[in-house]
């Protein structure tokens, strides 16, 4: 497509330099003929001698490019004598077409496009999905190369671009100093709306409501087109304008005209941009494929607006050097099929909702009712099927599991002619069979045919070549297939009512020819003696799909796969079918269809349809035997061709995949390059741990260079990624726009990785998410990192624990959070930063307003550095998780850490873990807290503390209101520590979690603790893992339990209870309905007593998962 120019609007009167001018009117006296210019010429100047302006003098005088001169002086406003200065078309009063023109001409044009598009009443409010357009940037490999299932499906029904156009600025231009868009097309799927969008856009326009920069719009489809041999420019614009006059062309020429050319995709002769000749003269005749490619190029109606609106892959024939702006219709959201499916049934809620839900009990089916027509087919066959519930004979085969079984039921809802009417008695299928063979009979060779030729509009030249019946076109069962459309040339064209529906009834004809035909159905020749047989027409159609490089003949494969299946079969037994004639067939063809599956380099789209058509086979053993190797972690042992494009297939149709390909220690490069094509279109991907090393990296890195790249989150954590790998990806970060997410912990990319990746992230705009984990970046690394973070904005998440980062490289790294304020998560633990690094830090953190994240574990930080840090924190008000766990802070560390938590209002995370605190500095930290209201989790685990702490701390708990998780664990408190602490429980209200493992506690303390829980109502989780509470303990614990309705999780492992101890407690669950998890290990209690405990507590508390 091509880029858009900064170049000067072309309205006539607004250029000021003459060289434009004179180009301008040499391509007007090109492109009008000399008789035409003087009809022009007086057409204005009529037009201006009733608008009250000077009549021109001199008629029809002069050469043509004089006649030109004079034609653009009048639309600069001069007359053809005035010397006035040029004008911007919106002050220039007397242009005589302008919008909202009283022009008679004009009006009864609006007035004709009213009764075309549903007569002049007010229109319905407009979808959302066609009020607002998707804006991309091209065509991709999927959209130009694939069936629109296949675009689908593999694409999850998620739509790659966020910018969206409304549809009122469509064709203005997108800023101030670009230009309208001359060439726009708008892509979509069949199905999805885009003759709807047209048709709302041009009654917007003809009521003065859209586009009302446009003085003309001339809607055309290509079913229109299709009915001239030859056209010129001069009759396009009149077949849709008759009221142009004699001027003809004059209409379009001298106003801002928009003309819409609707269905690319059903245009008779492709579009051939390479070998069509260059024609500016338009009154000549040529064929319409010459004459829409002259006009797209420019060289006919250079001044019009041209709007195509197409299927992605019949897009492709217009370069993209002639595009100017590239819109997609979506399809439907969640909210939307939910809508849809309701407004199709408004007086019957129920039946909606149970609609509904049978759509979404099918990831394939619901997926593809992202498309309306294909959503409001599956709601018809469904409605259907829920009024008439089928008899005994049927009750299996509802509701429908696979695409053929869904048109199966449709095919039978139009056969019966019930729709939608409730209480309407259907006739016996059997009554009905003949009527329904009669239709595939008459339509089938004509869908088939059509869908071989790629031809989708059929006109009554075509029906007759196909022996086609025009009587049997007005029966109701015909008219739910195939629609009827009068063209402007009088003229009938004829579709079927969705793409899918052609291949289903396509499908249907190929099926019972087949079993008589003694020639190939695709070329109606190779004759063969006595017949072929049906396999053999089945094998050609296979192979031919296999073949067919633009997919169109999958969905038809499918359909025939899925006639040989036993539901199927059961229900079309009675109308197209005979019944049991599957069984001889079944079998060869999944063993053919598996044979299609050859050892390609990668999986294509063709194979995974296989896998689609032995489903609708119902032939599933070896995606299943796929499905279970994923979840076992056996997956490595499959890489057969057909295991590959099973996973391939599994990686889109599969619930578990769909948020997250999770494929480690399974994938050789091999594999992985096979899959390629449908990891591109995969949200999530975890290619832990399998060993890939720098080629690998290439191979994803030109999968995220990809346009047509939907993944979003990647992680590549414990592979053999260095530098060189690490650079691949970066190269794919400067052009990706999808990828958020990237892990690459636990690899060797090194600095000269880390700065690559760096300079991507100096352009890149998309990536929030990184982790380096454990790759020695060292500092020079860092400083690269800190020079991409001066600038990035996006990067939210950054993780660089464990990579020999020192104070250099710590001083990089805080000078650029300095002028940061996008990132919000800084994992810098497992460094050597020292008291320097952290003094940087904190110099950075009273500046810095964005970080809320820093994790400083195990950095070497002293009483210094801290100090640093706490004195940043009183002025700081966005951090609120800070982790300074495994440093080596003293008790006169610990006064600056009190004094900052009395002064800062917003750090609510607090992890001391592994420090030198002491009952000293505990203490400290206890007198904080007391007056601190913002800090809800501290950690104190494993700080020397003793009982004295614990008293201080229990002591704050009574009047602290913030505080909801506390950690103890081995600190040796022991029972005077419980107990204070449990003391204080009798009061707190707000504290949650409490953790004191390991810390000394015996019987006394697990007294207390118990007589706490007697009345606490808010604790949820105690875990007391490795104390010494003994029988007497587990019993106080117990005569809680049975009161206590807040407690969630307990955790008594290692703590001698014996059986005696277990029993209590399992008993005493039977009276508490709130406890969810409750672990007894080590307690010495032996197998048999664990099996009955565990029994107990199942019977008591049924809803407690115990560990014993």
């Amino acid at each position: 497509m091509r880029t858009p120019r900064h170049r000067e609007l072309r309205w006539p009167g607004q250029c000021h330099r003459a060289s434009p001018w004179a180009g301008r009117q040499r391509a007007a006296g090109r492109a009008v003929c000399p008789q035409l210019l003087v009809a022009i010429l007086d057409s204005m100047r009529k037009q201006e001698v009733r608008n009250g302006g000077e009549a021109g003098q001199g008629h029809g005088a002069g050469s043509p490019a004089e006649q030109v001169k004079a034609l653009m002086d009048l639309l600069a406003g001069k007359g053809s004598q005035g010397s006035q200065a040029p004008q911007p078309p919106d002050r220039t009063p007397e242009f005589p077409l302008r919008p909202h023109s009283n022009d008679v001409r004009i009006k009864r044009h609006r007035e004709a496009l009213l009764n075309r598009t549903g007569g002049g009443a007010e229109p319905g409010s407009p979808s959302p999905r066609l009020t607002s357009l998707l804006l991309v940037e091209g065509l991709t490999d999927l959209q130009l190369r694939e069936h629109d299932f296949t675009q689908v499906e593999a694409t999850r029904g998620r739509w790659c671009s966020t910018r969206t156009i409304a549809l009122d600025r469509l064709f203005l231009p997108l800023s101030r100093v670009s230009i309208p868009p001359r060439v726009s097309i708008t892509i979509g799927v069949a199905g999805v709306g885009k003759s709807t969008l047209v048709r709302k856009f041009v009654h917007l326009w003809a009521r003065g409501q859209a586009g009302k920069d446009f003085s003309l719009v001339l809607p055309l489809t290509f079913r229109d087109l299709n009915t001239h041999e030859k056209l010129s420019a001069d009759r396009l614009v009149r077949s849709v304008f008759p009221r142009a006059g004699e001027a003809g062309l004059a209409s379009a020429a001298l106003t801002r005209v928009l003309l819409v050319l609707d269905g690319l995709d059903e245009c008779k002769t492709p579009l051939d941009f390479s070998n069509t000749v260059a024609c500016t003269d338009p009154r000549k005749e040529m064929q319409v494929d010459h004459l829409i490619t002259n006009v797209i190029r420019g060289n006919l109606l250079p001044e019009a607006s041209v709007w195509v609106t197409s299927r992605p892959g019949a897009a492709g024939q217009i370069p993209g050097g002639l595009v100017d702006r590239m819109t997609e219709i979506r399809g439907l959201n969640e909210e939307e099929i939910k809508e849809c499916l309701e407004e199709m049934f408004p007086e019957d809620q129920i039946l909606s909702g149970w609609v509904l839900s049978q759509v979404q009990a099918d990831r394939g089916l619901y997926l593809m009712c992202t498309v309306p027509a294909f959503c409001r087919l599956a709601g018809s066959a469904l409605g259907h099927l829920h009024r008439n519930r089928p008899g005994p004979q049927d009750a299996e085969l509802w509701p429908p599991r696979t695409l053929c079984e869904l048109y199966a039921w449709y095919f039978r809802t139009a056969l019966g002619g019930e729709g939608l009417e409730k209480g309407k008695a259907s006739p016996r299928i059997e009554q009905l069979a003949p009527g329904g063979r009669k239709v595939v009979g008459t339509l089938g060779r004509l869908a088939f045919h059509g869908l071989v030729r790629k031809k989708y509009v059929f006109y009554e030249p075509d029906l007759k070549v196909f022996g086609v019946d025009l009587a049997l076109l007005q029966t109701a069962l015909c008219s739910r297939f195939l629609q009827r459309e009068e063209t402007l040339a009088a003229s009938a064209a004829y579709c079927f009512t969705h793409l899918s529906l052609q291949e289903f009834v396509a499908a249907a004809y190929y099926h019972s020819a087949s079993k008589r035909a003694i020639f190939d159905l695709f070329t109606e020749g190779g004759m063969s003696w006595p017949r072929l047989g049906f396999i053999t027409h089945f094998r050609s159609a296979a192979q031919r799909a296999m073949q067919a490089e633009d997919g169109r003949l999958d969905v038809f494969l499918r359909f025939l796969s899925g006639f040989l299946s036993p539901r199927v079969n059961a229900l079309l037994a009675s109308s197209l079918l005979t019944q049991g004639e599957h069984q001889g067939y079944r079998a060869q063809a999944a063993e053919l269809l598996q044979g299609c599956l050859r050892p390609d380099v990668a999986v294509c789209a063709r194979a995974v349809n296989i896998l689609h058509c032995l489903r609708e086979l119902q032939h599933t053993e070896l995606a299943r035997n796929v499905e279970e190797a994923m979840e076992s972690g056996g997956l490595a042992r499959l890489t057969s061709p057909p295991h590959r494009a099973a996973l391939a297939y599994l990686l889109q149709v599969s619930d578990v995949c769909a948020q997250e390909a999770n494929l480690p220690l399974c994938l050789s490069p091999g594999i992985l390059q096979s899959l390629l094509p449908q990891l591109l279109y995969c949200q999530s991907l975890r290619l832990d741990a399998n060993q890939f090393q720098d080629p690998v990296m290439e191979l994803l890195g030109s999968v995220l260079s990809g346009n047509d790249c939907r993944i979003q989150r990647i992680s590549l954590a414990e592979n053999q990624i260095s530098n060189k790998g690490a650079k691949a990806l970066a190269r794919s970060l400067l052009v990706n726009r999808s990828l958020t997410t990237l892990d690459l912990h636990g690899n060797s990319i090194g600095p000269q990785g880390a700065k690559a990746l760096a300079d991507a992230l100096k352009i890149n705009r998309t990536l929030a998410f990184l982790s380096l984990q454990s790759n020695v970046i060292r500092d020079y690394g860092a400083r690269a990192l800190a020079e991409a973070l001066a600038t990035n904005r996006t990067l939210s998440v950054l993780h660089l624990q464990s990579n020999a980062v020192g104070p250099v490289g710590t001083q990089w790294i805080a000078d650029a959070l300095k002028q940061n304020r996008s990132l919000k998560e800084l994992m810098f633990s497992s460094n050597s930063i020292g008291d320097g690094g952290a003094q940087a830090l904190a110099e950075a953190l009273k500046v810095n307003q964005g970080l809320k994240s820093l994790d400083l574990q195990s950095n070497s930080i002293s009483d210094t550095g801290v100090a640093a840090l706490m004195a940043a924190l009183c002025t700081n008000q966005t951090l609120l998780s800070l982790n300074l766990r495994e440093n080596s802070i003293s008790p006169d560390g610990a006064q600056n850490l009190a004094r900052a938590l009395c002064s800062n209002s917003t750090l609510k995370s607090l992890d001391l873990t592994a420090n030198l605190l002491h009952d000293q500095g505990a203490q400290a930290i206890a007198v904080a807290v007391r007056e601190n209201r913002a800090l809800t989790s501290l950690h104190l685990q494993w700080n020397f503390i003793q009982a004295g702490a614990a008293k201080a701390l229990g002591q704050a708990l009574q009047l602290n209101t913030s505080l909801t998780s506390l950690d103890l664990q081995e600190n040796a408190i022991g029972d005077e520590g419980a107990s204070a602490v449990a003391g204080a429980l009798k009061a707190n209200t707000t504290l949650t979690a409490l953790y004191l493992q390991v810390a000394s506690i015996g019987a006394p303390g697990a007294q207390a603790l118990g007589e706490a829980l007697a009345v606490n109502r808010t604790l949820e989780i105690l875990d007391l893992r490795g104390n010494a509470i003994g029988v007497a303990g587990a019993k106080a614990l117990a005569n809680a339990l049975k009161v206590n309705s807040s407690l969630r999780r307990l955790n008594l492992q290692e703590n001698s209870l014996g059986m005696d101890g277990a029993i209590c407690v399992a008993t005493a669950l039977s009276g508490n309905h709130g406890l969810q998890h409750i672990s007894l290990q080590g307690n010495h209690i032996g197998e048999s007593g664990a099996r009955m405990i565990s029994e107990a507590i199942k019977t008591n508390a049924p809803s407690c998962t115990v560990e014993m």
